[in-house]
Parts: structure tokens; sequence; C-alpha cells
């Protein structure tokens, strides 16, 4: 019962650091001391401390000799590796999903499309972000290949922390970004052949890629 009881609070450490992560109430390099966490959470530190275990072994949080733990910050090389893999998942999960993309789909792809749109003149990285994954997660769910999806899935957790930072280091890509996505829509709805439409939405996921990799 004792270690049902610390599982749950382990739990409840986990998701609300997890959370202020994703927000950025906790930024990149933010040291996450155990005690001052048990206090803000009603927490002892036992759990708080197994949460952010479980938090470095997911890589949102790494540890440093005389630093402690601190929410990671960008790594470029970490960052191209799961791109290049996410360009392959995602071009094969949009391609293989287009034969069960409805009407209904596509409206709703547009419209977000153009959210991201009605966004640029005031851009906001985070709110950016989130509905750019809304638009590959809408399309990419058709795909009938549930390993793929679920290997997104991973990567796409994976990625959150580094794509928020990436839409802030080059805020241009956005707008190029939502042009592509306007590609890709009249490409699916002229039923374009498969190979074009994977190649197409790798070469879009690695032109983020470029972009950052060309960041001074």
């Amino acid at each position: 019962m004792a270690r049902t009881a610390r599982s749950s609070k382990v739990d409840q450490a986990y998701e609300i650091i997890k959370n202020r992560i994703t927000d950025d109430t906790y930024g990149p390099g933010t040291r996450l001391v155990f005690d001052q966490l048990a206090r803000d959470l009603d927490i002892s530190a036992v759990p708080v401390r197994e949460a952010v275990r479980r938090l470095e072994a997911e890589g949102w949080v790494t540890y440093q000799l005389n630093v402690g733990a601190q929410v990671a910050t960008f790594d470029v090389e970490q960052y191209r590796a799961a791109m290049e893999a996410l360009a392959l998942l995602e071009g094969y999960a949009t391609a293989t999903a287009v034969p069960h993309i409805d009407d209904q789909t596509l409206r709703k792809a547009r419209a977000l499309n153009d959210q991201m749109r009605n966004a640029l003149p005031r851009f906001d990285p985070l709110a950016f972000t989130r509905l750019n994954h809304a638009f590959h997660a809408l399309l990419c769910e058709k795909s009938p290949n549930l390993h793929v999806r679920g290997l997104l899935e991973r990567e796409w957790q994976r990625l959150d922390l580094l794509r928020r930072t990436s839409f802030s280091m080059v805020p241009r890509r956005a707008g190029e970004s939502v042009h592509e996505h306007d590609t890709l829509l009249h490409l699916i709805a002229a039923s374009a052949d498969r190979t074009t439409i994977e190649i197409f939405s790798r070469r879009h996921k690695l032109n983020t890629l470029r972009a950052v990799a060309q960041q001074p």
C-alpha cells in the first residue's frame, strides 16, 4: 500500500514538473532543486527525486557536476539526429495516410494552417509550434501503420522542448513552413502519387533542420 502511495506521488510530481517544462515555466537551463520543488508541490523530496530521474531518462532533464539537475538545453547534434528520423517517419506516415484522408480532414488541416498563417504577424513560437504539431498529427494519424504512428508519438515527445526552441531561433522558418503546408495539402487534394508526397513531406521537415543548422 505504501509503495502504491509513493508511486502515485512520483507520478503526480512527474506530471507537474513535465508540464512546467513544456509550458516554459521551467525554461532551458533552469535548476531543479529537490527541496524547493518538494515545498512547491507539497510532496516529500523522495518522490520528487524519482520523478526528476524519470524526466532525465526521457531527456527532459540533465545532471551536471556541482550544479545538479536542470532542464535540458538545446543540443544541435541530438536535434539533427532526431529530426532526420522524424523526417523519414512523417514522410512515410503522411504518404500512407493519403488514401484515408477525407474532405473533412482536409478542411481541418487547412483551418489549422490558416491559424498558423494568421499568427505570423504577432508571432508566438510556443503557440505556433502547438498548431504545427496539430497539423501534422491530424494527417499522420490517418496512416494505417500503427507501429509507425507509435514511433512518431515518441519522437514528437522527445522533440517537444527542442522544437519549441527551433522556431524561436529561426522565426522566418514559420512563414516558409505555412507555405509548404499549402503545397502539401494541394498534393494530397490532387491525389498526387505516394512517392511525391513522401519526398515533399520529408523535405519539409528537413528544411527546418537546415534552417536551424545554418544559425551562427
